[in-house]
């Protein structure tokens, strides 16, 4: 069985396309591809399920069509209708390539005191400056914090960090810490 924390999200599966068992797989990361991976974890009633990739084909820069080994008719398809799919970190490509769905899960640590401020929850790109929404400990809210290139010191894949160089008066005072 595997950890969730050795796992993350690349997209979710649609509709059935067609009726042999090929199924829409929107995805934000095309790891799958870049990795030439042989199967993808399907999380099916909670739990991550691998399926074995007979074929795909990409319809655009985010949609494939997917066919996975025992999926065979329309009605086999349509039962993982909305599943998400995962991937395994283990077999991600030690490429420069980091994409915003990997880092998700990743402890931040500031890069001028050497302290964990939390950990990473979503990346905000919907603005024109990137941003990482943050849970730090002894906040409701999640804090959001600059993701510039220019303030990320330092990625570490093994440790699953990324060390910040975070702007004055970005995090909320906290005496536990000081």
């Amino acid at each position: 069985m595997f950890n969730y924390d050795d796992l993350y999200e690349i997209g979710t599966l649609g509709k059935p396309h067609g009726v042999k068992g090929e199924i829409a797989f929107r995805f934000s990361d095309d790891v799958f591809d870049r990795a030439d991976a042989d199967y993808l974890f399907v999380e099916v009633d909670g739990l991550p399920v691998p399926f074995f990739i007979e074929e795909y084909r990409f319809k655009s820069d985010s949609l494939a069509l997917m066919k996975f080994s025992g999926v065979d008719t329309a009605d086999d398809a349509q039962e993982l209708n909305g599943c998400s799919v995962l991937f395994e970190r283990s077999q991600t490509p030690d490429d420069d390539l980091l994409s915003w769905a990997e880092i998700i899960g990743y402890t931040i640590i500031d890069a001028s005191t050497d302290r964990e401020v939390g950990r990473l929850l979503a990346v905000d790109d919907t603005t024109i400056n990137l941003l990482f929404e943050v849970e730090v400990a002894g906040t409701d809210e999640p804090v959001l914090l600059p993701a510039a290139e220019e303030l990320i010191a330092d990625v570490d894949r093994d440790r699953r960090e990324i060390r910040l160089t975070i702007p004055d008066g970005l995090l909320p005072s906290n005496p536990t810490q000081e």
